[in-house]
């Protein structure tokens, strides 16, 4: 292992690797990445790669918005089929109040070229013939948004970064964060010492442990997902089917499984665990047949669970940390971390070699929480 990078990137997951990879694009040499086990082990690997437009915030729409416009010639740019599909998700509204904030979120997407529009459940049957509509009341749908493969994702941005002449070490472990009056020293790991004047915090899950090594605080913390896919079946529908009221997404992907999740923030496992449930397994299969009557004799193959990094807003923390020279933060993406990895990667390389990002970066500092200007994502499951 070398003994002196100019950037040292903790985690390999989606955002390190997209970050090494758009720093090394810009021209940065002498980049590391530390992966405590491998590539894509975490979070990364174990997410739905699911990608959507579909939100009621303009950042997250931006955000979003951009993101796809990469993920569509990600493929060609990074020499590596990360397994692209547009099949559109199709999100139902069952309250009054869902509707009228459906509404506003078209309204909104519209102003900024999302192809979403507002549907009725006859038309929402149109595009999902197999779909129970008795009480859904609207639904909106955008054609660009998709999946794409995770793993094979991340493995992309790593290959080509490492391509690039970025350095990438598996199972190193970070143990400690040398600082001397503000600033970085050195990073020390289980194979030795790296000296350095910049780290950027990529770690997930364990990204509030990364900052406490380097005598920071940063307000996130890791929450249990889980998710479970079943047998593969003949294609049914096409689009990821979401519901914010009633907690769920679920998708048939091009094989024929379905694989599906939901979020439990009252009852889920706040820390590191990623065990599953049998309850999660029995309720997501209730929400599934509920929905798609046709999947009752359908089995489950399995069932696994990854961190989300929840922040006080559930929105991420980019930038350099006001207490730590040196220290940059791609953190707490709150579930939405594999989706935007194409445009934060790009806007971190901006900010850490510019100094500045066309897209509205310091919206998302981690200052926001003194200023009580939170980002309150009304879209969420």
């Amino acid at each position: 292992m070398i003994d002196r990078a100019d950037i040292v990137i903790i985690g390999g997951g989606i955002q390190g690797c997209s970050i090494g990879y758009n720093l090394a694009k810009k021209g940065q040499k002498n980049i590391v990445i530390l992966e405590k086990e491998t590539v894509a082990s975490g979070a990364s690997g174990r997410c739905g790669a699911g990608f959507r437009q579909q939100f009621g915030t303009e950042m997250n729409c931006i955000l979003a918005r951009e993101s796809v416009k990469i993920f569509e010639q990600l493929s060609d740019e990074l020499e590596y089929d990360i397994e692209l599909n547009q099949r559109g998700y199709l999100i139902l509204a069952y309250t009054e109040k869902e509707v009228e904030q459906f509404q506003k979120n078209v309204q909104l997407e519209h102003s900024l070229g999302i192809p979403a529009r507002l549907i009725t459940p006859c038309e929402a049957r149109e595009i999902v013939p197999v779909l129970d509509t008795k009480d859904v009341l609207a639904a909106t749908y955008c054609p660009t948004d998709g999946n794409v493969n995770p793993l094979l994702t991340t493995f992309a941005y790593a290959e080509a970064a490492q391509r690039m002449g970025v350095k990438l070490y598996q199972f190193t472990e970070v143990q400690k964060i040398e600082t001397n009056k503000h600033n970085i020293e050195a990073v020390v790991t289980n194979k030795g010492r790296i000296l350095t004047d910049t780290v950027i915090n990529s770690a997930g899950g364990y990204a509030r442990e990364i900052g406490e090594l380097a005598g920071v605080e940063i307000p996130v913390y890791a929450q249990r997902h889980q998710i479970m896919v079943t047998e593969p079946i003949d294609p049914l529908w096409v689009p990821m089917l979401m519901s914010f009221s009633r907690n769920f997404y679920f998708q048939q992907l091009p094989h024929g499984s379905i694989l599906g999740g939901y979020g439990d923030p009252e009852n889920e496992i706040i820390g590191h665990n990623t065990g599953s449930s049998w309850q999660f397994a029995v309720t997501m299969a209730k929400k599934m047949t509920a929905l798609i009557p046709v999947l009752t004799n359908v089995r489950i193959v399995r069932q696994w669970s990854g961190s989300y990094t929840m922040s006080p807003d559930s929105q991420p923390i980019l930038g350099e940390h006001p207490q730590l020279k040196g220290f940059y933060m791609s953190v707490g993406f709150s579930g939405h971390g594999f989706m935007l990895a194409p445009i934060t990667g790009i806007m971190l390389a901006e900010y850490i070699l510019e100094g500045d990002t066309p897209l509205p970066i310091e919206k998302l500092h981690i200052t926001r929480f003194e200023r009580g200007e939170l980002i309150l994502e009304p879209s969420v499951v």
